[in-house]
């Protein structure tokens, strides 16, 4: 067996699965935490790495593609404090760490486990239920359903129409995307017949998310959904879309210039402020960065 405990988390190899525990350390992401102990097949691992830094080393695991469903729901897109596979080292410990990736590795080549893609998911994904509130909506999964609500935030269009309820046998895919720059992130599903043509601002198959805190835990929802889902190796029934990325369709003959974009975010930061979602602090450093791109 081999172990590494360090401020960031636990991991624990036995020679048959990695048993990863998020430490309690102030730079642990939110995701993290949330998702808790999370148990990895040896089966599932394309490969393990060790990189040494001056500060800090970090261990990394390389899931097979197709292994697991919070991987295929985030794409890849998960930062450092929220993803599990990563674990920052202190300099004292390298050497624990260098050990750690040689019987893990070992392992694999005493299995004869490749890097080839899985046609199933060896990890389980997330536990149900859940509910998690973030940008203009709540999602709620137990399972079978899931239930978009809105709050105050919304857009009016979008909100008219009410809380919606989405079967699992109705969504086609599912897709989370986290804020970057001035763009909005989003947690899309892709629903049987219906096509995909506003952005998550607008769309009622979606939550849009502006870059706080709790972005990270609607990657869990996806995730958890994924998981029920067909595989994305599978055949997929006739008329249903695979799950994958999601591509809404461009609304209008052209996408809006930069200059545009960045006067409609402004113009969100506003009304965020006015209503006390943002503080003077905040909003202040994000102007700042907005008119300095202007």
């Amino acid at each position: 067996m081999a172990e590494i405990i360090q401020k960031d988390g636990t991991w624990v190899f036995d020679g048959d699965a990695l048993r990863l525990t998020p430490g309690r350390d102030k730079n642990v992401g939110l995701l993290r935490r949330t998702l808790g102990e999370l148990v990895v097949p040896l089966a599932a691992l394309a490969g393990v790495s060790f990189e040494q830094g001056r500060k800090a080393g970090r261990l990394r695991l390389r899931l097979r593609e197709g292994a697991d469903p919070l991987l295929h729901a985030t794409g890849g897109r998960l930062t450092e404090p929220h993803d599990p596979y990563q674990l920052l080292v202190e300099p004292e410990r390298h050497g624990v760490a260098e050990y750690f990736t040689d019987e893990v590795r070992n392992a694999l080549l005493l299995e004869g486990i490749g890097s080839d893609p899985v046609d199933r998911y060896l990890l389980p994904g997330p536990s149900v239920p859940l509910s998690v509130s973030a940008g203009d909506g709540a999602v709620s999964f137990d399972g079978d359903r899931v239930r978009l609500e809105w709050n105050w935030k919304t857009e009016d269009a979008k909100a008219a129409a009410g809380a919606r309820t989405l079967a699992v046998r109705d969504i086609t895919g599912v897709e989370w995307h986290p804020a970057v720059g001035l763009e909005n992130g989003s947690l899309r599903f892709a629903v049987r017949g219906a096509a995909i043509e506003a952005p998550p601002k607008y769309d009622p198959n979606s939550v849009e998310l502006w870059g706080f805190k709790r972005d990270p835990l609607m990657a869990l929802v996806a995730a958890a959904v994924q998981a029920r889902l067909p595989h994305p190796a599978s055949a997929p029934a006739e008329g249903v879309r695979p799950s994958g990325p999601l591509v809404p369709r461009q609304l209008g003959p052209a996408a809006e210039d930069g200059h545009d974009a960045l006067l409609r975010r402004l113009r969100e930061l506003g009304e965020l402020h006015r209503t006390g979602v943002l503080t003077d602090e905040e909003f202040t450093a994000a102007k700042r960065a907005i008119l300095g791109r202007m």
